[in-house]
């Protein structure tokens, strides 16, 4: 551990994988963290989580400002964080950067937050402006995002550091007879499920003696719909719904399969593309920026948003080219042991951690002014 304590309180939100994950990192670097938040939730290994109005309405972030300066307060008075990290720019960034305290600030984008919502309303680019030029270390997981982020802030500390994936846990296995695939993303109309299971429904149109099944991790709000659409197409005995997983029953999965689908309108680098990359399998993933920073003609099929026939045509050459397909996972499997582990990503942060640091350990900050 450092000489200078790392003390971090976090502004994110505690139901997310991604939330636990990194704080658990943190901690186990020799961190001791609290966590703020609106989605109250254990996170393994935080001295405490403090809910602060909770619930997504948008008004809500706004509203709970006066609250968030005096949880901080007491916080700096029974925990003294040496530093304050807010994940996600236009929410619990925003309250990471008005919360008052006079301790080095790091942000991290997540994605939408950047690439997305800025372009909702003159609010949102306001906001997102305002938070990021308060920071004094800003991290993404993907090159454009970092790109957008230098248009707000071109002077910033910015650095990509990616979620990683768990190469230990995520390792390539043994894929079932017949020909399985499976979608990690959520049921979301971001992620473009209804393509793949109408991508799907032509792939077993046109190979009708394969044992082709389509496996769907993620859950969410258009559940009903898709069971509907699947049933529609007949085929609810091709199609399992297995909604939101742990690791283990993941793993499981992504190694039944011998594609991975992620066909999203927006995304930076996705954890479960690195993840499927992981365990040895080739990717059918939609034209964006941060999917060709890790995706080309050696691991998989880029294809145009919302393009049902790419997709399909895309599965029938999976299926038809086994010994490209296998070439094609065992090339992912080795950039992701190469590039994108979790534990060299969050090795990585915590050196950030560090020289953050480096002049609050030197001496006080008393003559900082104070954020807000």
């Amino acid at each position: 551990m450092s000489a200078c304590p790392v003390r971090i309180l976090f502004f994110a939100d505690a139901a997310s994988v991604h939330t636990r994950r990194w704080v658990a990192a943190a901690i186990e670097r020799g961190a001791e963290a609290v966590v703020v938040t609106r989605q109250p939730a254990e996170v393994p290994g935080a001295r405490e989580v403090i809910a602060i109005r909770p619930g997504g309405d948008k008004p809500g972030w706004f509203l709970a400002l006066p609250e968030v300066r005096r949880v901080a307060a007491d916080l700096a008075r029974r925990f003294q964080p040496t530093l304050v990290h807010g994940h996600y720019v236009t929410s619990y960034g925003m309250w990471a950067a008005a919360c008052g305290l006079k301790v080095p600030l790091a942000l991290t984008a997540w994605g939408s937050d950047i690439l997305v919502t800025p372009r909702e309303s003159r609010l949102m680019r306001l906001i997102v402006a305002w938070s990021l030029r308060r920071a004094d270390l800003i991290t993404a997981d993907s090159m454009d995002m970092l790109d957008a982020i230098a248009r707000y802030h071109p002077q910033a500390a910015c650095h990509q550091i990616l979620w990683g994936a768990d190469t230990d846990r995520f390792v390539p296995g043994t894929p079932a007879e017949g020909f399985e695939v499976v979608s990690l993303r959520s049921w979301e109309p971001n992620y473009n499920i209804d393509v793949l299971i109408e991508a799907f429904a032509r792939f077993v149109q046109a190979r009708p003696a394969v044992g082709a099944r389509l496996h769907l991790l993620g859950g969410g709000p258009m559940a009903e719909a898709l069971k509907a659409q699947v049933a529609g197409l007949g085929l609810s005995d091709r199609v399992q719904f297995h909604g939101r997983v742990g690791d283990q029953a993941m793993v499981d999965a992504i190694q039944r399969s011998r594609v991975s689908l992620s066909v999203p309108t927006s995304d930076a680098t996705s954890v479960s593309v690195l993840e499927s990359m992981a365990c040895g399998l080739p990717l059918i993933a939609t034209d964006l920026p941060a999917n060709r920073q890790w995706l080309d003609a050696r691991g998989g099929w880029i294809v145009p948003v919302r393009d049902v026939a790419a997709v399909s045509a895309a599965l029938q050459q999976a299926h038809d080219q086994p010994a490209l397909t296998a070439a094609m996972g065992l090339h992912n499997r080795t950039l992701i042991e190469r590039e994108a582990s979790r534990r060299g990503q969050m090795d990585a942060m915590w050196r950030l951690y560090l020289k953050l640091l480096q002049p609050v350990c030197k001496g006080p900050r008393a003559s900082a002014p104070a954020r807000g």
